[in-house]
């Protein structure tokens, strides 16, 4: 739209200053041969043969035409046309001077600057009418898509609600069985998978922290690495966590570790590895990887590297960490990707 106008206003622009050329120009010729008007000099100057009657010449102080002096008694005659008619000039071409006609340049500056001003202020009311116009086709365009948003949003909160019952009557009963049969224990993750998307989900449309507590960071490690570690068991799992406590809503950063740790699974190498260590109020997690192809987008809401999963773990790490007010940093060291957390803010 900028350049759109700046094009229209620069065309504009060049058509008024040929027009301001053209009208004085015209006013030039009727006032050489009788008109008047006040604005024009005149001069006697020397017959220059690189220059020719009745042209429009420009120079550093004035706009000016040439024309040749009036002489009646004299047979030769020019032909000049004008806006009524054409006329015949006595004239002599062996005369070595001619009239110079001419417009002082600053007076034809100063009306190319009022043409300016104008159009200028006419192109600006022109820009906001039309900003306005877009804004509204914009607003009565999106209204559909969001209002669409909206009840997927409701969609996903009804869900969520309804999962509660049966998914704690899974877990509650699992709890209760204490077969160790692969079957069993195939059951019992599923259960714990969906249970974990399910916090996902509800973090993700949550807007403010639930009440603090106090916790180590150890035993969200330790909770994590337990869970991942029977489905990823080719992955080398290293963790050097002392006994550093957090105040802070520990589901939040649960939900930050959950989406780190499977994000950092998910994305290995085989027989990889994956280092978790915490250095003063800095938690870093390592993990090898194939490489990462556009690192300052993988907190976008929906960017995947791959097409695996759906592109939201991430972004939710960005949103709790934001919530919490985590400092984090993604790092790429050749096959290695490195997360920092820096959690100064919450350590007691």
């Amino acid at each position: 739209m900028i350049l759109f106008l700046s094009y229209v206003y620069y065309d504009n622009l060049q058509e008024e200053e040929a027009h301001i050329k053209e009208k004085l120009f015209l006013e030039m010729k009727n006032y050489s041969l009788g008109g008047e008007n006040e604005r024009f000099r005149t001069d006697v100057v020397k017959k220059e043969k690189a220059r020719k009657y009745y042209r429009l010449y420009e120079d550093e102080k004035s706009l000016f035409i040439l024309v040749p002096i009036i002489d009646l008694g004299e047979k030769e005659t020019m032909v000049v046309s004008t806006p009524m008619g054409v006329m015949m000039i006595p004239y002599s071409s062996k005369r070595s001077e001619s009239k110079k006609i001419w417009y002082p340049k600053s007076d034809y500056l100063q009306r190319v600057a009022t043409v300016r001003h104008g159009l200028m202020w006419q192109f600006v009311l022109f820009g906001i009418g039309a900003m306005l116009i877009a804004l509204l086709a914009a607003w009565y365009t999106l209204r559909p898509l969001r209002d669409s948003l909206r009840l997927l949003e409701d969609f996903i909160k009804d869900i969520i609600h309804d999962l509660n019952t049966p998914l704690g009557a899974i877990l509650l009963n699992l709890k209760m069985v204490e077969s160790k049969e692969t079957e069993i224990e195939s059951i019992r993750t599923a259960a714990q998978t969906i249970e974990m998307l399910h916090h996902n989900l509800d973090v993700y449309l949550r807007d403010q922290p639930q009440s603090a507590e106090r916790f180590l960071v150890r035993d969200v490690i330790e909770k994590y690495v337990a869970f991942f570690s029977p489905m990823y068991d080719r992955i080398t799992w290293s963790v050097a966590v002392g006994e550093e406590m957090l105040f802070t809503d520990r589901q939040a950063f649960e939900r930050i570790i959950y989406n780190l740790l499977g994000n950092a699974c998910k994305y290995n190498t085989k027989n990889g590895y994956i280092d978790i260590s915490c250095e003063e109020t800095r938690l870093n997690i390592r993990n090898s990887s194939h490489g990462v192809s556009n690192p300052h987008r993988v907190f976008e809401r929906f960017y995947r590297e791959s097409e695996r999963g759906l592109g939201i773990g991430l972004h939710i790490v960005e949103k709790l960490c934001t919530m919490l007010g985590i400092d984090k940093q993604f790092k790429v060291e050749g096959a290695e990707v490195i997360v920092e957390l820096e959690c100064k803010n919450l350590l007691e």
